[in-house]
């Protein structure tokens, strides 16, 4: 199985990024984890600029999208919501809306940030808007607050339980996939 990573965060020692490689290296056998790193060259969303002459960053966003069995987000918080880097990039990726590359395809949110919540109103809202775009959201958060204090060098440190939850979300996303492969072949059975 192949999950897609994606981090709503520009900085280059994110706390989300960090726990996008956390999920990478302890991710359950029989599952990669690709972290995407292209969400600085996403330009800002026109529909001007959107069908076949769309920006190669975002082709390239779509096709991985596509390809991948699930996505995993991870999100800071920026003034109780979520980044505007990462809407944009989501608005790029939702058109057309019947045809998104999200749409049924399952993903997880989780979020890291110096505060006490740990970005849960941006994860709500990734929710929210994931939803909103026909994927499968799963139900289920992770919070890291205080990130500053349980990230080191880039790396989730000594941090046991946020390793384990993340280990739990993937194993989710393994459990949705499998959902939809065999709603699928129930479908072509039929």
């Amino acid at each position: 199985m192949r999950v897609l990573a994606i981090s709503g965060s520009l900085r280059r020692n994110s706390h989300n990024t960090a726990l996008l490689r956390a999920a990478a290296e302890h991710a359950p056998a029989g599952v990669e984890v690709e972290r995407w790193q292209g969400l600085e060259a996403i330009p800002p969303y026109s529909e001007d600029d959107d069908g076949d002459g769309a920006p190669a960053a975002v082709t390239e966003l779509r096709s991985l999208l596509a390809g991948a069995d699930a996505v995993l987000f991870s999100t800071p918080e920026y003034n109780h919501s979520i980044p505007g880097a990462l809407k944009n990039a989501i608005d790029w990726v939702s058109r057309p809306v019947a045809t998104n590359p999200l749409r049924g395809k399952p993903v997880a949110v989780v979020g890291a940030s110096t505060g006490m919540f740990g970005a849960v109103w941006a994860q709500a809202e990734l929710r929210k808007v994931l939803g909103a775009l026909g994927a499968r959201v799963l139900d289920a958060e992770l919070a890291v607050a205080h990130a500053h204090m349980r990230v080191d060098g880039g790396r989730l440190a000594a941090d046991d339980e946020a390793r384990a939850l993340l280990a739990e979300r993937i194993e989710q996303l393994a459990a949705a996939v499998g959902e939809v492969e065999r709603a699928a072949a129930e479908r072509t059975a039929a």
